[in-house]
């Protein structure tokens, strides 16, 4: 056997050392998650660099992700599994799963992280898991198609679009009751809450609109088009003033700025194609698109509304998670 040189043993120590660096507890050093649903991987990115510095092996088809509180935990929907994978961020590994029902596509957590929600496309069903025990807490039919999945900031109801009836569920996030449904735009992926909790957003995909909900009253306030209806609006994020938001548009291969208060389009950013995901720094200066069929992640300087930077991920990247 050859005895290992200090050169060699420098060079195996590495891989461990940068691992380290980037996963440790004690790091500062923000992450970004990117699920990619071929390869059944979360590709990890350095926003410091904008490479991709590692990359974890999931179940199949991994696409929604939630945080933890703690920031200590990832967990990632995955639909052919039919469970949630847990990812523990200071090893960069997969420790465990969660049954999460049929097909689970998107997923949120209650605001003290115990309680997994997510949306089951195939049974059209919303379901809430108890992370400690597994067990399902409650199982609530919704819609056909349901994708998109939000909770609101008190953690007392769930919203829920279905993509095929063209409906948000509104559910009582501790019984699963439903409470009430609501009609928007055609064909509805994704909702998301303002900043400060008071509307909520409805984006339709076929519909090329937004559909603003009060989140108070559980009822339809408005509906804006998004330049000229035809671009295929997806995810949304605020920027963390609540004064724009920004949306993937996958027909168009780009990012709409939204004038909150306006509820009208000021903008438009061209990304990679089919962009998806979409995450936001905290302090809102730096926008990433997960780009579905150019397999990369764009991301933009959100002052000059301009692509600074294309990181190859895996083939069809689909959700991302920004980890401060």
């Amino acid at each position: 056997m050859t005895k290992p040189t200090p050169r060699r043993r420098a060079a195996a120590l590495t891989v461990p050392l940068i691992l380290l660096g980037a996963f440790g507890a004690s790091s500062r050093e923000p992450l970004l998650y990117v699920s990619n649903e071929i390869p059944n991987t979360i590709s990890v990115v350095s926003p410091r660099t904008n490479a991709v510095i590692a990359t974890v092996p999931v179940g199949k088809r991994p696409r929604g992700m939630a945080l933890s509180p703690d920031r200590r935990t990832v967990y990632v929907a995955l639909g052919q599994d039919d469970a949630l994978g847990v990812v523990d961020v200071a090893s960069g590994q997969m420790t465990r799963t969660i049954p999460a029902n049929r097909d689970p596509e998107l997923v949120v957590l209650s605001p003290d992280g115990k309680v997994a929600y997510v949306s089951n496309e195939e049974i059209a069903h919303a379901s809430a898991i108890d992370i400690a025990s597994g067990k399902t807490l409650f199982s609530t039919a919704v819609g056909v198609e349901p994708e998109g999945v939000g909770i609101t900031r008190d953690g007392t109801k769930l919203y829920v679009t279905a993509e095929t009836n063209n409906t948000v569920s509104v559910i009582d996030a501790k019984t699963g009751r439903l409470l009430k449904t609501l009609h928007v735009g055609d064909n509805p992926r994704t909702v998301a809450f303002t900043p400060d909790g008071t509307r909520a957003w409805a984006s339709a995909e076929a519909g090329g609109n937004v559909t603003v909900i009060d989140v108070a009253t559980d009822s339809v306030v408005a509906q804006f088009p998004i330049r000229d209806g035809k671009t295929k609006p997806v995810r949304i994020a605020f920027s963390p003033d609540g004064r724009l938001a920004y949306l993937t548009e996958g027909a168009a291969a780009s990012v709409s700025v939204v004038d909150v208060a306006r509820q009208a389009v000021i903008d438009s950013i061209v990304v990679g194609r089919r962009p998806w995901g979409i995450a936001l720094s905290p302090d809102g200066g730096r926008l990433y698109t997960a780009d579905g069929r150019s397999n990369t992640v764009s991301v933009i300087d959100t002052k000059t509304r301009k692509v600074i930077a294309a990181v190859p991920v895996g083939e069809r990247p689909n959700d991302l998670l920004y980890i401060p």
